[in-house]
Formats: structure tokens, C-alpha cells, sequence
């Protein structure tokens, strides 16, 4: 077993932990009828990524922390299956034009997050 696939395994279990961590704070904090919590998780992780994807780009951080990183702690901390499940609970609930807000708000989010962080990455080069 390599070094890489062992530090990216423990950065997925760090992630999954970070995520667990901020979900129980926005969600104690929000009076929000939908689950704010991921939303933040998956847009703040974009925002994340997108800071890694420039930083890579720019040959700045090297394949293995790459790896690391986004491969391992931003895939344990973000979560697509969990934003699906809440979005098809709400449909199931009737309330459909939150369903659409709140997939659609956190997709949009999610992409102007990542393009920022590139765009805040980008300034470092």
C-alpha cells in the first residue's frame, strides 16, 4: 500500500470529520427550513477546490498534495449524495420550489465559489 493512497485515506476521514463539525454548527445556528448546512459544506469545499485547482495549475503544489487534498479531505468534506437525498426529501415533502432553490442555489453557489477561489488563487501567481 503506497504512502499516497494511505495520506489521502486519512484526509478523507479528516474531511468527512470537518464536515460532520461545520454541518452541526450551521445547522444549530440556522433557523433555515431546508438544510443549510450542506449548502455551506458544498459551496465552502468549492471554493476550496477551486483554490487547489489554480494552485495546481500554476505548478505550484505538487500531484501527490493535490491528491491529498482535494482527492481526500475536499471529497470527505464535501457531499453530493447527502445535497440529492435533502433535495428529493423536500420534493417528497411537496415543497418543490424549495427543492428547486435550494439544488439549484447550492449547484450556482457551488460554481461561482469555485470561480472565485480560482480567481483569489490566481493572485498569488
Amino acid at each position: 500500500m503506497s504512502w499516497l493512497f494511505l495520506a489521502t485515506t486519512v484526509a478523507g476521514g479528516a474531511g468527512a470529520a470537518a464536515r460532520f463539525v461545520v454541518d452541526g454548527w450551521v445547522t444549530r445556528a440556522s433557523s433555515a427550513k431546508v438544510p443549510v448546512g450542506t449548502v455551506v459544506i458544498n459551496v465552502t469545499g468549492s471554493f476550496a477546490l477551486g483554490i487547489i485547482a489554480m494552485i495546481a495549475a500554476e505548478g505550484l503544489l505538487p500531484p501527490p498534495a493535490q491528491t491529498i487534498a482535494a482527492s481526500g479531505f475536499l471529497a470527505g468534506y464535501t457531499t453530493f449524495s447527502t445535497a440529492s437525498a435533502q433535495t428529493s426529501d423536500l420534493v417528497a415533502e411537496g415543497r418543490h420550489g424549495a427543492a428547486a432553490l435550494y439544488s439549484g442555489g447550492m449547484f450556482a453557489g457551488s460554481l461561482v465559489a469555485a470561480a472565485i477561489g480560482m480567481w483569489c488563487a490566481s493572485l498569488l501567481g
